[in-house]
């Protein structure tokens, strides 16, 4: 497919594959649309229209497959690959958030700036024993921790209310009825579904 310019002559259209390869490498690499379009032959004009279209395809395409289960049987195949892969049991996820490094949006202060002292977003993502996604939360303030994110997520909403349809607790050997649970790190809150590892420094075995 070609485009017809004033002068008569046409010029050959972007790639699917150009526009996916400027795409994953500004998401990857945090280059400027500048830079890109050296590396690429593409004006910094075309680019900056190529990258949000091409990620608005790229969530809508892929939505689908990313999802919270929905059933007892789902949750339980999710354990059943934490307990045969690390040998945890009654596990229905992991947790935890990553900070995105960005430049500082204009205007926006301290806003994004984090404890590691550089300006970010947060991804806050919940995954199966395989790093699958099954939960994603894109675009919270850097200053706001991972666990601050979980704080106002959905997913937050529904542990709360019961609303995730996770199995019932079953008996573990030599213990009494174990809930199914979430595993996460220190900056997230202990709960009935939500495990995390005991405070403070423990020697190794």
């Amino acid at each position: 497919m070609a485009t017809k310019l004033k002068n008569g002559y046409y010029r050959k259209a972007i790639s699917v594959e150009e526009r996916l390869s400027i795409t994953w490498r500004f998401l990857a690499s945090g280059d400027s649309y500048t830079i890109l379009q050296y590396l690429f032959r593409v004006s910094k004009q075309s680019i900056s229209v190529i990258v949000p279209e091409t990620c608005q395809a790229i969530v809508e395409a892929l939505k689908d497959y990313i999802k919270i289960p929905t059933s007892h049987q789902e949750w339980e195949e999710i354990s059943s690959e934490f307990q045969n892969c690390w040998d945890l049991p009654h596990v229905v996820g992991a947790m935890d958030g990553k900070h995105i490094m960005l430049q500082a949006p204009f205007n926006s202060g301290s806003e994004f700036y984090n404890y590691k002292q550089f300006f970010s977003i947060v991804i806050f993502a919940l995954i199966d024993a395989l790093y699958k996604f099954i939960f994603v939360d894109v675009g919270c303030q850097g200053r706001i921790s991972g666990g601050g994110v979980f704080n106002d997520s959905i997913l937050k909403e529904k542990i709360s209310n019961n609303s995730l349809n996770l199995p019932s607790p079953k008996l573990l050997e030599g213990t009494n009825n174990i809930p199914y649970y979430f595993v996460a790190d220190s900056a997230f809150p202990l709960g009935i579904h939500i495990m995390k590892p005991y405070p403070g420094v423990h020697p190794k075995r």
